[in-house]
């Protein structure tokens, strides 16, 4: 197509022309990308040169291409060896395929990390289609975003029909990409030069994508990555040649210096395997490979009346076992588990799929398995973490009763002494049946912190790490490994001096807990003399009666939920008020009962409670939300709860409030059910800050509560738009990045305006490292995971309130969780050195 003689490029960014001659680059000075012009910017904003689509946007974020109506295709290259950062540096603001307007913004990126981190800063816009074009600006000066740089003219050849090649294609064998970052501009470029040099139609393939090979642009879009496998397809008079010199150049790297391949039969592992906490805590132990055996389901069986006798052995013979792991629980959280997988064993739209496709002819086993892992896809589809553990679940139980119904018995592992298990993934059954003689922790490529199987690995005391690199899953049985779960890291073949570090740790850790223990009814005061309350988060009578033997302060959050999930109909008013009520006798008339009521809804549905299907259901109807879009549910709830008022100091929190309304309707209706029971003394009430909006709206809400309890998980999920369950984000997702930090301090400051006090009940309160933080901006009371009750308690001890109070304020004015963290881990081996000094 021709094109417009007057077709103008608008500078992408400001900044110093230079003459392309002098970028440091041969490939991009000698032209072989392309011809245009290079910017040296002053400013950190990509914009577009011109109107088009993105044609391709690399996954690195360096580079973008845009091409216009008339076939011109502009390539912008933002740095040298850029693709080097990984993205890091780089926010992208369009997608391939996007229509883009001249002057809108593409890529933002920050300039400084990429001075610091790259070769260069310079940056090219170069014309890819190869048509001519006149200079506006000269070689040398100074331009600005969006001014007029480049005038395109038309190629001048008339348009030509191409002609069909002549002969079969060819295919090159399955190449392995040798560029550390794929062929990204420079690789592709000499790729596609290289490929012009013949007259037969050429392909570039990768997965069941092609690309012309003769294409810069097309080939950088197949977003090719280190390792992946491509192959090479010609056709025409010179195809061999083509296959032979092409297939030659990729694997030599495409001019890119390219490690030399080493002969060896494992894979070249980085020296630490990064992934996220799932339990604390750390290890040093040999590798154990645990890999499920792939299990043969023939899909007709015998009469159906045969097949659904089977299936009914299967799945009762299923339940006795997970009965089983239920008595011999070793607390109350693990027998949870079990008991969940028990209802969704009984659960009837599984049995009646596999009964219907029974009775079509099919096997009890396939027909189970297919029911199974239908309902496990349709949960993982919902877009919702807690359904996406609940399919994990289900393909436990699945797995379960399929290997009963083709007669493969559990294997029992033999492990060597100091095993750590490496895994693509752990069921709650197999974490269960660890023998922790023998494990000392494992480390999977799926799951995630929140799930089953991290919850069964922090109640077995048992370092743990989530969402690996795949890699992992080809180490050697047997290799020494450092698993040291507090950083999420697998250090391979760890050095003497590590070693040596991480058992001096065990030691002080060992004698700390000790006397954390021996300490734990003391109260938490600072060492200035304030008292700090330090509550327990539970979900049942036993971990409550745990957590006062532990020294807790009263309960600072009982997950009321635990009472509704997992079941078919609502617990009776009955059942609520004696669970109620128990748990209030195990406090006591001394200390708080702070009950969240109902949070469920959206990610964690009910299914007495009809609700329609949510894209996604974080931001969507739970919590407060669904409660006061069924009343009844909330007004049945509370006339259980204020049964117990005169067995304890009650506290009733409402979770997920964004609007002073919801707070006036709950309310009203706490009032209505307390005069309805005669009672003299309301109990207190407050809101849960787990949103942007509450703890933006707190001094509003303040004079309108007794109390504010921060939930940290939520809280910080929301504020950076992360989910905290995410593989891939969930170390971003921190709750210790400084806008969270300023919610806090911004909720703090309402309340004590008003004269109410503020608790954390979210995982931040559970950490040693965040406590001066929290001492140091205000937070009055710390409601946190049983077991860690005497460690936060003891840590307190050590506080001056007066330096929490400074570092607090240091820190808000950082400019990452990275730099907090830092800071806080500083202050911490202050107070340790001092502690250290006062005791000897």
């Amino acid at each position: 197509m021709a094109v417009p003689q007057q077709l103008q490029l608008l500078a992408p960014l400001s900044g110093v022309l230079m003459a392309l001659d002098q970028v440091p680059d041969p490939v991009f000075a000698g032209r072989v990308i392309g011809d245009g012009l290079c910017i040296d910017p002053t400013s950190s904003t990509l914009c577009a040169p011109l109107a088009g689509v993105v044609s391709d946007i690399q996954a690195s974020g360096h580079a973008v291409t845009v091409t216009s109506d008339e076939g011109v295709q502009v390539l912008m290259h933002i740095g040298l060896d850029t693709v080097n950062l990984a993205g890091a540096g780089f926010t992208p603001r369009v997608e391939a395929g996007q229509r883009v307007e001249a002057g809108q913004a593409l890529i933002d990126f920050d300039a400084d990390y990429i001075a610091l981190h790259a070769r260069s800063l310079l940056t090219l816009m170069l014309v890819v289609s190869g048509e001519p074009f006149t200079s506006l600006v000269g070689t040398t000066g100074l331009v600005q975003s969006g001014q007029p740089v480049l005038s395109v003219g038309s190629a001048g050849t008339a348009s030509v029909t191409p002609e069909m090649p002549k002969g079969e294609a060819l295919f090159s064998p399955p190449i392995s990409l040798p560029n550390p970052n794929g062929l990204h501009a420079r690789p592709a470029a000499v790729f596609a030069q290289a490929a012009k040099r013949f007259t037969a139609t050429i392909h570039l393939h990768r997965l069941q994508a092609q690309a012309n090979a003769k294409s810069l642009v097309a080939i950088m879009a197949l977003q090719t990555g280190p390792g992946d496998s491509v192959q090479v397809s010609a056709q025409g008079e010179d195809a061999e040649a083509a296959l032979d010199t092409l297939t030659r150049l990729l694997a030599e790297g495409c001019g890119e210096n390219v490690p030399v391949p080493v002969a060896t039969s494992e894979p070249e592992l980085p020296n630490v395997l990064r992934g996220v906490c799932a339990s604390p805590g750390s290890a040093l132990g040999q590798v154990v490979q645990i890999v499920e055996p792939t299990l043969t389901v023939n899909e007709f069986g015998a009469e159906p009346a045969v097949e659904r006798a089977a299936l009914t052995d299967a799945l009762v013979e299923a339940d006795m076992a997970l009965q089983h792991l239920c008595d011999t629980a070793s607390g109350e959280a693990q027998a949870e588990i079990f008991k969940a997988h028990q209802e969704l064993l009984a659960d009837p739209s599984l049995l009646d799929q596999a009964l219907a496709l029974i009775d079509e002819g099919k096997s009890a086993a396939f027909a189970w398995n297919t029911s199974t892992e239908a309902t496990a896809a349709m949960f993982r589809s919902l877009g919702s973490a807690l359904l996406a553990e609940r399919a994990a679940d289900l393909v436990d139980v699945g797995q379960r009763v399929l290997k009963l119904l083709l007669g493969v018995r559990e294997q029992t592992l033999v492990l060597p002494d100091d095993a750590i298990l490496i895994a693509d993934q752990l069921t709650p059954s197999q974490t269960a049946g660890l023998n922790t003689d023998k494990v000392l922790g494992f480390a999977t490529v799926g799951g995630g912190a929140t799930s089953h199987v991290a919850i069964l690995a922090r109640a077995c005391g048992l370092p743990a790490i989530c969402a690996m690199p795949v890699q992992m899953l080809a180490l050697a049985d047997g290799t020494q490994v450092l698993l040291d779960a507090d950083k999420g890291e697998l250090q391979l073949n760890p050095n003497a001096e590590s070693i040596d570090q991480l058992r001096a740790r065990h030691e002080r850790q060992r004698q700390r807990h000790q006397h954390e223990l021996a300490q734990a009814t003391l109260a938490a005061c600072t060492r200035d003399g304030q008292h700090i309350e330090v509550t327990a988060n539970v979900a049942s009578l036993s971990e409550t009666a745990q957590a006062m033997d532990l020294g807790a302060g009263g309960v600072g959050l009982l997950r009321s939920e635990f009472l509704y999930l997992d079941r078919h109909q609502a617990p009776s008013h009955d059942e609520q008020v004696s669970t109620y009520s128990a748990i209030a006798r195990s406090v006591g008339p001394s200390h708080n009962l702070v009950v969240r009521t109902l949070d469920v809804g959206g990610d964690k549905p009910l299914a007495y409670v009809p609700m329609d299907a949510e894209s996604n259901p974080f931001l969507g109807l739970r919590g407060i939300r669904l409660c006061l879009e069924r009343p009844q549910l909330l007004r049945e709830q509370l006339r259980a709860v204020l049964a117990c008022c005169q067995l304890t100091r009650l506290h009733i929190m409402l979770p997920m409030v964004t609007q002073l309304s919801e707070l006036r309707l709950a309310r009203q209706m706490l009032e209505q059910e307390a005069q309805a029971l005669g009672l003299a003394e309301m109990p207190k009430l407050g809101v849960m800050i787990e949103v942007p909006a509450a703890a933006l709206m707190a001094d509003r809400f303040a004079p309108h509560v007794d109390f504010f309890s921060i939930g940290t998980n939520d809280l910080t999920q929301y504020t950076l738009a992360m989910d905290r369950d995410h593989p891939r984000l969930a170390s971003q997702a921190d709750s210790y990045h400084p806008a969270v930090l300023r919610l806090i301090a911004t909720t703090v400051q309402a309340a004590h305006a008003h004269g109410k006090w503020v608790g954390v009940c979210g995982a931040m309160a559970s950490e040693r490292l965040a406590v001066p933080l929290l001492l140091g901006l205000g937070v009055d009371e710390l409601s946190v995971s049983v077991p860690l009750i005497p460690a936060i308690k003891s840590t307190v001890r050590e506080l001056n309130l007066s330096e929490c109070q400074t570092i607090a304020r240091q820190v808000l004015d950082l400019e990452s969780a990275e730099q907090v963290r830092e800071a806080l881990r500083l202050h911490s081996e202050a107070i340790a050195d001092t502690t250290r000094i006062l005791e000897n």
